[in-house]
């Protein structure tokens, strides 16, 4: 007590069992307990979460750069980023990494993942890009800082089939999303690089998202 007392808003959080070491048994709920109370959100190691990926590609990068020379290209990137860190901001998404041109990130929901998918595509007009972006929902693994697993290889595959300017998802993500108004088109059965089977794509109506 008297150490609590000394900490500034300090709280008292029962927690159940009956092991008093805070590094023996349940370890997640004592580091949750803390990390709630610090303002950083606590994700276990290895916890498995069902969770829509987004996977975004500028197209014709490097024709870009080469038009633009390295200082203007990269003026547009940074641009481009800040954007589409906007808009995941705006849709509840999770940046997991932004490597290049792209961008990977996790939604709790499919139908603010898709959404924010139709965001990103008009931020791309806005700024005279091209971006393809390819969503799948499924069961992943979730770290520290990463999020892995089949979900995320099949995520980044779809996208890889998408046209500039085009939204591809998963059958998954469409039945999902059924009762939110969003249309889709459907784009046939495609074989996904090193995923097995064939997989029905669809392309998003992006009037559907206003």
């Amino acid at each position: 007590m008297e150490l609590a007392a000394s900490i500034p808003n300090a709280q008292f959080v029962p927690l159940d069992g009956n092991i008093h070491a805070p590094w023996l048994g349940d370890t997640d709920s004592v580091l949750e307990a803390i990390s709630d109370f610090l303002g950083d959100p606590y994700v276990p190691k290895n916890n498995r979460l069902l969770l829509t990926v987004l996977f975004t590609d500028i197209v014709g990068s490097s024709q870009h750069a080469l038009k633009l020379g390295d200082l203007r290209w990269q003026d547009l990137l940074e641009r481009h980023n800040e954007l589409v860190r906007r808009e995941l901001t705006r849709f509840e998404g999770r940046e997991i990494d932004a490597a290049g041109d792209g961008f990977f990130a996790t939604f709790g929901r499919p139908a603010k993942a898709v959404q924010c998918a139709c965001a990103i595509s008009d931020v791309g007009h806005e700024v005279g890009l091209a971006i393809r972006v390819g969503l799948h929902v499924g069961e992943c693994e979730v770290g520290e800082e990463v999020v892995r697993g089949i979900t995320v290889h099949i995520g980044a595959r779809v996208m890889a089939n998408a046209k500039g300017g085009e939204i591809l998802v998963t059958n998954t993500v469409k039945d999902k999303v059924v009762d939110s108004g969003i249309r889709f088109q459907d784009r046939g059965t495609y074989e996904l690089k090193g995923i097995p089977g064939e997989w029905r794509l669809f392309a998003v109506e992006q009037t559907a998202c206003a």
